[in-house]
């Protein structure tokens, strides 16, 4: 298997990145012994020489990292001071200066040898090499007496490397305070022992490893911070780490501990953050903690803690996540009262109660889902004007929803989902000008939906489904200027659907089924991406708008169970992202749409007597109801059989001239529209292969061609364009007349693009080019398109992809999402879904469309993100509330894929996506075997063993909660690992 490639080259400058990791170093050097008479101020410009010795080190330095670096403002002139040299700072003395700190994060370095030259700086008190590629240690960087810099050492960084080295070679190090091996992979057989090495440590982060074995208690008493997130630690929480009284974090977080949480906290008075989560702990939470007043932070949950909860807990804390355990008992009356107190999440318990009526002034964030709650909802909730998050759904709430919550002024989400809640919907919601979400569903709502809403400005998420709302929908609803998702179905709403929907610009989802709505369907809006459209259940009649094919990424059509009369239009047809059409029981009559023959697509159109398409559909489901196919079977082929005479002549003709019309368009300009006019275009790619052969107006005669398509996604077209020496290239087309793109600004725009250009994976598509014309912007890639991930696994192909091809996409997409993690400013995916996913081969799959979330500007549209949230079934949870894109979010979005590649099913089906049907499956280990395809699992026992092990890692990734989700270079050495 090959090695992970990652060189992290610079998304941005380093300069602010550098100043805030330096400034912590600086403080030791106030420390350092020094003759006053001696002492200087920090580097300047005229700082004195470095001594010969000095000078000669770091010119050796100096050839390693200018070979390296993919940084442009690494470069070191060794005829410059060293001293003054980018992420060197040194000490100034009266004739001489030593170098004290050497900061190179992120610089692209791989090289160990560069260990050897560093050794041989007695004077270097800083060393931070984190973020670059070093797969090992050099023997002299760990050799006990040839490396003279550890002598004076105090801090050293070589966080996110690919180092997997045993702890024990780092020892030795008779002054270092500060030690970060976070994200790499050092081992350690006893990491009590390997710790008693550092006499003088104060800070140890070593997060996502392969350390195993008990928790260490051989550290020194001088110890402030201990992070040994996501390892694999085991046993129960020591006793001795109780020693340190002067620790101020401590995260034991994500790895394997068992047993209660000792009640010793009386030992830790400084602790400010204590992290104890996704572990297997048990037991009550200790009482001791009431003692420790300076803790800011605890989190426990996704543990199995048992017990009630105290009013002490949140005594001293402002941030407190206990959810998904087994906490019991009532809320007490003066729990969430305590002043500082910000955010309490204890989702996912067993309480029960009452809410607590008074809350802190500070607390913006309230999530109690999930637990079995009762009574009434405090009216007094909102007496805090700081709230902006209330989520209590999943209770067994009664009563009204109190008036009084349109006094939370701040409040973006609301969520009283699934409870027992009756009456009417206030109209006092409406004034909740800041409300971003707002769920309602599963309870037993009447009255009217509140014509207040329309008020709701910046309003994304309205679900009012399944309760007893009637009347009829608002005419403002459909106005409301950011609205993308609105579920109203299982209501008994009637009168007609709005005219005024087809002046909505930004809907995703439209769930109207399952009511009582009249008329027609209204003509539908034409500059949208909406992918699930149901109106199913209803009384509508009239005919399908002709204008649906506008819904271009339409996934889901469900018109089933109407009085729909006349033609089917055969626009649907063109509806390439359609998965699922249901247009049962109407009264549509003439034929069925035709539809592209691979396209993964679900038809069902029984109970509509006057279709008269007998045949199966290109997708092998029948488009008509079979009772009245045998009246009609003999007619239709009596009429076939007159017409294939006609047919084969009507062939024979076609070819012939269109052998003529080829021969014509290949001596001119291909059909199709006029060549686009260049405004500018530039080169990004230094590759003399690629700048000698691509030609710009070549590229833009490819695109003036639709015979050149090849691949259509949410934003952007592609072309194939054969340059003039015979090479093929791939011209991507983003389309400016959509407003979100800043493409107007050609200075940002051609910034941003050259420094994606800069970016080295196999695993990424990485631009060489761009271009600009009057409307559009284009982009020139290397060619090497055979399909999508999404075409390889639902192309309706017979054969059914091995285990290997599925296993090497994954380590693939998981490597290129890790690298755009890794930059300096990390690089997010817009919409990562199978169909982005390019594949060169196929077991070579690389990351597309990458430069979307850099070049969107979401001012320019609605405000938010929620018209480019992605594709349907890939989407976080979260997003609904945050509108905000996230690495946690994109790790989602990658766990869907995973379960793509186990499943052999779509991110969606029947209105059901993967990631929920998968985890609620996953309670029980005999029911994971239903997640996956059988037709694979069942090849061997290596195979399936292994599946099982990927399962476990697609299902951390789709974790509800996106501080449960592993971090993406964690799940690229878990998807390593996984046998």
């Amino acid at each position: 298997m090959a090695m992970v490639e990652r060189r992290y080259a610079p998304c941005a400058s380093h300069g602010f990145f550098l100043l805030r990791l330096l400034l912590p170093f600086l403080l030791f050097f106030s420390f350092i012994d020094v003759p006053p008479a001696a002492a200087a101020t920090t580097t300047t410009t005229q700082s004195p020489p470095l001594t010969d010795t000095q000078k000669s080190i770091m010119n050796d330095i100096a050839s390693l990292v200018n070979s390296e670096s993919a940084s442009a403002n690494t470069s070191w002139n060794a005829a410059d001071n060293p001293c003054n040299w980018t992420g060197i700072s040194c000490r100034n003395f009266s004739s001489f200066s030593a170098v004290t700190s050497i900061s190179l994060p992120n610089y692209g370095l791989s090289d160990s040898s560069i260990f050897a030259h560093l050794c041989r700086l007695d004077t270097l008190q800083s060393l931070d090499l984190s973020r670059n590629s070093f797969t090992n240690l050099s023997v002299q960087f760990f050799a006990n007496s040839s490396c003279s810099m550890k002598k004076g050492l105090q801090s050293l960084n070589l966080s996110t490397n690919q180092l997997a080295n045993s702890l024990s070679d780092l020892s030795h190090f008779p002054q270092l305070e500060v030690l970060d091996l976070s994200f790499n992979s050092f081992a350690s057989r006893n990491l009590s022992a390997d710790l008693g090495y550092f006499h003088k440590l104060k800070s140890f982060k070593a997060s996502t490893n392969k350390l195993s074995g008990d928790v260490p208690t051989s550290m020194v008493g001088s110890l402030l911070e201990l992070v040994l997130s996501g390892n694999q630690l085991s046993g129960s929480i020591p006793l001795g780490l109780f020693r340190y009284e002067n620790l101020t974090l401590l995260d034991l977080s994500q790895n394997h501990l068992t047993g209660p949480v000792p009640d010793k906290f009386m030992s830790l008075p400084k602790l400010e953050t204590l992290l104890l989560s996704g572990n297997k702990l048990i037991g009550e939470i200790p009482a001791s903690l009431s003692n420790v007043t300076t803790l800011s932070r605890f989190a426990a949950n996704q543990n199995n803690l048992t017990g009630p909860i105290a009013s002490w807990i949140t005594k001293h804390v402002r941030m407190l996540d206990l959810s998904y355990n087994n906490l019991s008992g009532t809320i007490p009356s003066d729990f969430l009262l305590h002043q500082g107190l910000q955010s309490v999440d204890l989702t996912g318990n067993m309480l029960s109660g009452a809410i607590p009526g008074t809350l802190s002034q500070s607390l913006y964030r309230l999530r109690l889902g999930g637990n079995q709650l009762g009574e009434n909802i405090p009216v007094s909730v909102c007496d805090t004007l700081s709230m902006t998050s209330l989520e209590l759904d999943g209770n067994q709430l009664i009563g009204n929803i109190p008036p009084e919550l349109g006094g939370c002024k701040s409040l973006s989400l609301l969520n009283l989902a699934s409870n027992n809640l009756n009456g009417s919907v206030p109209d006092s919601i409406g004034k909740l000008d800041k409300l971003v979400v707002l769920k309602l569903q599963k309870n037993n709502l009447s009255g009217p939906i509140p014509s207040t809403f329309s008020d709701l400005k910046i309003l994304s998420t309205l679900n009012l489904s399944q309760n007893s709302l009637s009347g009829e929908i608002p005419s403002g609803i459909f106005e409301i200027p950011k609205l993308s998702n609105l579920y109203l179905q299982g209501n008994n709403i009637s009168g007609p659907i709005p005219i005024s929907i087809s002046s909505s610009k930004y809907l995703i989802e439209l769930n109207l089924g399952d009511n009582a709505l009249t008329g027609i369907i209204p003509t539908m809006p034409t500059t949208v991406t909406t992918s699930l459209l149901n109106l199913s259940h209803n009384h509508l009649n009239g005919h399908i708008p002709s204008n649906i094919n506008s819904l271009s990424e339409l996934e889901i059509l469900d018109l089933s169970h109407n009085y729909l009369s006349g033609d089917v239009p055969s626009s649907l047809g063109s509806l390439q992202s359609l998965t699922l059409l249901e247009l049962s029981y109407n009264n549509l009559s003439g034929p069925v749409p035709r539809f592209r023959p691979n396209q993964n697509l679900d038809i069902d159109v029984v109970g509509n007597p006057g279709l008269v398409n007998g045949t199966e559909n290109n997708n092998g489901t029948p488009t008509t109801d079979k009772k009245k196919r045998h009246y009609f079977i003999i007619i239709i082929f009596t009429i076939a059989g007159a017409l294939v005479g006609l047919c084969v002549l009507a062939v024979i003709i076609v070819m012939s001239l269109s052998k003529r019309v080829y021969r014509v368009e290949d001596e001119g300009l291909p059909a199709g529209e006029s060549v686009p006019q260049i405004i500018s275009g530039r080169l990004i790619t230094m590759n003399s292969i690629h700048t000698s052969a691509v030609d710009f107006m070549k590229a833009m005669e490819a695109v003036a061609n639709h015979q050149n398509i090849f691949l259509k996604t949410r934003f952007c077209t592609y072309y194939k364009a054969v340059m003039p020496n015979g090479s093929t290239y791939s011209v991507k087309k983003l389309n400016s007349s959509d407003k979100i793109f800043q493409i107007g600004s050609q200075e940002k725009f051609s910034r941003e693009i050259e420094v994606l250009g800069k970016l080295a994976n196999s695993n990424v598509m990485v631009p060489l080019a761009y271009i600009l014309s009057t409307d559009c912007a284009y982009l020139i890639y290397e060619h090497a398109h055979n399909g999508t991930v999404s075409d390889l696994l639902h192309g309706g192909k017979s054969e059914v992809i091995d285990w290997p091809s599925r296993y090497s996409i994954a380590l693939g997409v998981a490597q290129g999402l890790t690298f755009l993690h890794g930059c300096t400013q990390p690089v997010l995916l817009l919409d990562l879904s199978t169909r982005t996913i390019h594949l060169k081969s196929t077991n070579e799959p690389q990351i597309g469309d990458i430069e979307l979330y850099k070049i969107i500007d979401p001012s320019r549209s609605t405000g938010s993100f929620s018209i480019i949230a992605g594709t349907v079934g890939y989407i976080p949870p979260e997003y609904a509330y945050t509108m905000r894109l996230t690495m946690a979010g994109n790790v989602y979005s990658f766990g869907v894929i995973l379960l793509e590649l186990l499943t052999g099913k779509p991110s969606v089906s029947d209105g059901t996506e993967l990631a929920k049907w998968a985890l609620s499956l996953s309670g029980r280990p005999d029911q994971r075997e239903q997640i996956l395809d059988t037709r694979v699992s069942g090849t061997s026992i290596a195979v399936h063993s292994q599946m099982l092990s990927v399962l476990n890692i697609a299902l951390s990734c789709v974790a509800f909660s996106p501080d449960a989700r592993p971090k993406m270079r964690n799940v690229l050495r878990m998807l390593f690992n996984a046998k």
